[in-house]
């Protein structure tokens, strides 16, 4: 394990005040010679932390059936295939919805209505559904993406990641970096050299640096 990210986290750790909440642990990630007005050298990839996110995160099911039954189970939000039309007709409850949930599952047959009459408001915000087979169980698919962060650069050479919470250990706190780090790195064509600095920082805390 690398003694150096273990003491920029002590460092970032100690250095953030107690607060009433508990702190995200966050990655800031700059990126060097890579021209992202170029779509293929965007990264937008999504990533299972092996420690998870110590954070719940809320995950909503277009079902119906038995999918949607399975779904209540493990879930946060379950919506019917007749309350699609409800959302595209009120923007601000689609917007909420949209803002609300970190991730989507949708039944397959579902996925062109969704794309059609929801997708303007869940596209721009990388959260279209993943599909899944009719009477499917969701719940193996919901346990993967509630340990998974997605990143995204779009234009901007400087984005950020969770990689845990402030109460987790520095070593847990490290894998997750590692995993965040290695698939960075495996995305950019130069890997190491197109990383200018990589910065970890609590949700209030100040940055240090990590790379």
């Amino acid at each position: 394990m690398d003694q150096n990210q273990i003491a920029a986290l002590k460092k970032a750790i100690e250095g953030s005040q107690e607060r009433k909440f508990t702190e995200s642990v966050e990655l800031a990630i700059n990126l060097k010679d890579v021209d992202l007005k170029i779509p293929k050298n965007r990264i937008e990839e999504e990533i299972q932390l092996p420690n998870g996110r110590g954070k719940d995160i809320k995950i909503a099911v277009f079902g119906s059936g038995e999918l949607a039954v399975k779904a209540k189970a493990v879930a946060d939000t379950v919506i019917q295939p007749e309350q699609i039309d409800d959302y595209a007709d009120e923007k601000r409850k689609a917007r909420k919805l949209a803002d609300q949930h970190n991730y989507f599952i949708a039944e397959a047959p579902l996925m062109p209505t969704i794309g059609k009459k929801l997708g303007i408001f869940l596209g721009p915000r990388g959260k279209m559904p993943k599909p899944v087979p009719p009477g499917a169980d969701p719940a193996p698919m919901i346990n993967v993406l509630r340990k998974t962060v997605k990143i995204r650069t779009k234009e901007n050479k400087t984005f950020h990641t969770l990689v845990g919470t402030k109460d987790m250990t520095v070593e847990q706190l490290a894998e997750n970096i590692d995993a965040v780090l290695t698939r960075v790195k495996s995305k950019l064509e130069r890997g190491d050299m197109n990383i200018a600095s990589v910065y970890v920082k609590t949700t209030m805390g100040p940055a240090v640096r990590l790379m």
